[in-house]
C-alpha cells in the first residue's frame, strides 16, 4: 500500500481537554474561540502574508483520538441515533481510513507574539486543545459557497438543540468571556447519543471548568460549576 507522510505544521489551543462537549461540526457555536500556534519550522511570517484579507479559513486536520489501525465502510452517526449505519464517505464521523478532520472557521485575528510567533485567533472551531494541524488555506466565497447545497440526512441537525437552564448564580462562575460560547455549547446537547437517561450527571470540562448538567426531555439544567482552583487532581 502506497503511503504519503504528512507533517504536523500547527497545533490548536482550545478550550475543550477532551472530546467530550465539543461541537459536531465548526461554525455550530461562533462564540467558542481557539488559537492556531504553529510548530516552530513553520514559524516564518512569509508562509501567512495576505491571509488577514480573508475573513474565515479551512483547516485540515486529524482525530488525533480516534486514530485506528483499520477502518470500516459503514459508521453509525450520533444524528442518526447511534444505531442507523451510513457509509463513512457519506459522513464526517473521526473513524475513517486516514482520519482527517476538516473545518471551516472564521479569522478573528492575526498576531504576531515573541513566544510562539504568528498565530491566528479563529472562532466557530471544533477542534480539541492540541489537535494536529496538517494545512490551512483560505475559504473562497465564490467557489466555496453552494447556497442550493442539501445536507441529506444532516438537514435535521436543528431539530437536535436543547433549551438550557444554567442559573445565573453558577453561570457567573465562568468568565463573561467564556459564558455565550458555554451556553452554545450546551444547547447542542453534548451527550452521547445513546445515553438518554434523565437521571444521569454529565460533566463537561471547558475552558479549565468542570460543568455538571443534567438533562430531561428537551431542556439542560446545570447543577454544578466548579472553577479550576477547586477541582481535585
Amino acid at each position: 500500500m502506497e503511503q504519503v507522510q504528512l507533517q504536523i505544521i500547527a497545533r490548536m489551543r482550545s478550550d475543550f481537554p477532551t472530546k467530550f462537549g465539543i461541537p459536531r461540526q465548526s461554525g455550530l457555536v461562533e462564540q467558542l474561540r481557539s488559537t492556531i500556534v504553529f510548530e516552530p519550522e513553520f514559524r516564518n511570517p512569509d508562509a501567512l502574508r495576505g491571509i488577514e484579507d480573508f475573513s474565515h479559513l479551512w483547516i485540515i486536520w486529524q482525530f488525533s483520538q480516534a486514530v485506528r489501525q483499520s477502518w470500516s465502510p459503514t459508521v453509525r452517526p450520533p444524528r442518526l441515533g447511534g444505531n442507523t449505519r451510513m457509509g463513512v464517505f457519506a459522513t464526517r464521523s473521526p473513524f475513517r481510513p486516514n482520519h482527517l478532520g476538516l473545518s471551516s472557521v472564521k479569522l478573528l485575528m492575526v498576531e504576531h507574539t515573541e513566544k510562539y510567533g504568528t498565530v491566528l485567533h479563529v472562532g466557530g472551531a471544533d477542534l480539541m486543545d492540541g489537535t494536529p494541524i496538517f494545512d490551512i488555506k483560505p475559504y473562497l466565497p465564490y467557489g466555496d459557497c453552494h447556497p442550493e447545497a442539501t445536507g441529506g440526512f444532516t438537514d435535521k441537525a436543528g431539530e437536535f438543540l436543547l433549551k438550557v437552564n444554567f442559573p445565573p448564580e453558577l453561570l457567573e462562575l465562568l468568565p463573561r468571556d467564556k459564558q455565550e460560547a458555554a451556553l452554545g455549547v450546551l444547547s447542542h446537547d453534548p451527550r452521547p447519543s445513546y445515553q438518554r437517561s434523565p437521571h444521569r450527571v454529565y460533566g463537561l470540562s471547558f475552558a479549565g471548568y468542570d460543568i455538571r448538567f443534567t438533562v430531561e426531555a428537551d431542556t439542560l439544567t446545570v447543577r454544578e460549576v466548579q472553577p479550576p482552583e477547586t477541582q481535585t487532581k
